[in-house]
């Protein structure tokens, strides 16, 4: 851990002073509420962004993320990039969740047979983050959640994933304030730690979906991810290997899977061959922002491809950020340009 907090407060620090320096390549899409981790997708020709809704509570701030104390979601909606952004309001609030405790945490959406999903995280009464799921016949809601979570889920970050042959699989997990590191037996131990620096890095989940969307067709898996060599990311490899912030995109018949690795703030990118993988380490698309996290969504949209982010511009405070967008390229081999958020 000392090794991570040492990473923390060098880029920190990079931050404060390249942030002040230089000028921001996008702007927040919405000013009025703060937002982040935005799930953005095509529904019907228009884009929805499905982010966090982060608030002020007074909650202290702490190690695993307590004082991002998210009540509610609301839903962002386009119709171009570029174009007037409209808040749609309140999609689900925590109060209508009936098992749900606190911290209602970053989410995705999907659509099937005329039916939205909503899934999302959120800790359960007994404080352990599950994935709940929630269903509207509008992709902005009002959303009704499910009685309970999603049996065999847990932990955050859920992005789900709809595949060419109409298959969807959710991508889950995230180590720290996430509490991947408390199922490493399966079952769930409070007193979990993370992995030594010389051991594999703790791995994100994936399962298929049920048909009805509403659960999981089977036992979730590790989705292991690669270096060149062949061989699997050690954990204090943390400029590369997973944190939380999974999302699954597809590119000339190739996966994509990227995420954050947290505590030295990249979005990284792996490719693999199945949506299982694995998948092996390409490189960066985002390099460090503004704040202490970064979590993103990269879709196509009339052709051309898209990331969504977030950063702490408006606020200067980390779990009060703002959702951004930019153009996202590929050079000819199929590696993603990186981007960085700042000129």
């Amino acid at each position: 851990m000392k090794k991570q907090f040492l990473s923390l407060c060098l880029v920190a620090a990079s931050l404060s002073v390249f942030g002040q320096a230089k000028k921001p390549i996008s702007q927040p899409l919405v000013s009025h509420i703060y937002t982040a981790d935005p799930s953005a997708h095509v529904f019907n020709g228009k884009i929805y962004i499905y982010p966090s809704h982060d608030i002020e509570s007074g909650v202290k701030e702490d190690d695993e993320g307590g004082h991002f104390d998210m009540k509610d979601f609301h839903i962002l909606s386009m119709d171009k990039v570029g174009g007037k952004v409209t808040d749609n309001g309140v999609a689900l609030d925590i109060k209508n969740i009936p098992w749900a405790g606190r911290q209602l945490w970053a989410p995705d959406a999907a659509f099937k047979n005329g039916t939205y999903y909503l899934y999302f995280p959120v800790k359960d009464k007994d404080d352990v983050f599950r994935i709940g799921v929630a269903t509207s016949k509008s992709p902005v809601g009002p959303f009704k959640a499910e009685k309970e979570p999603i049996k065999g889920s847990y932990s955050i970050d859920p992005c789900v994933f709809k595949d060419t042959d109409g298959s969807y699989y959710m991508y889950f997990g995230g180590i720290w304030g996430g509490q991947l590191q408390r199922w490493k037996t399966g079952s769930y131990d409070p007193k979990g730690k993370l992995q030594d620096d010389k051991q594999p890095a703790l791995a994100p989940k994936i399962a298929k979906l049920s048909k009805d969307m509403l659960s999981f067709a089977e036992e979730a898996k590790d989705v292991q991810i690669l270096d060149k060599n062949g061989k699997v990311l050690l954990a204090g490899d943390n400029t590369k290997r997973f944190f939380e912030a999974s999302w699954l995109h597809k590119y000339k018949g190739k996966y994509y899977f990227s995420y954050s690795t947290g505590d030295t703030h990249f979005i990284n990118y792996a490719i693999g061959d199945n949506p299982y993988g694995p998948f092996t380490y390409k490189g960066v698309v985002l390099n460090p922002v503004d704040g202490w996290t970064n979590h993103h969504s990269i879709v196509e949209i009339k052709g051309k491809w898209y990331l969504f982010y977030h950063d702490v511009q408006l606020s200067g405070k980390t779990h009060l950020r703002n959702v951004k967008v930019t153009e996202l390229k590929y050079n000819p081999d199929g590696s993603i340009q990186t981007i960085t958020a700042y000129k």
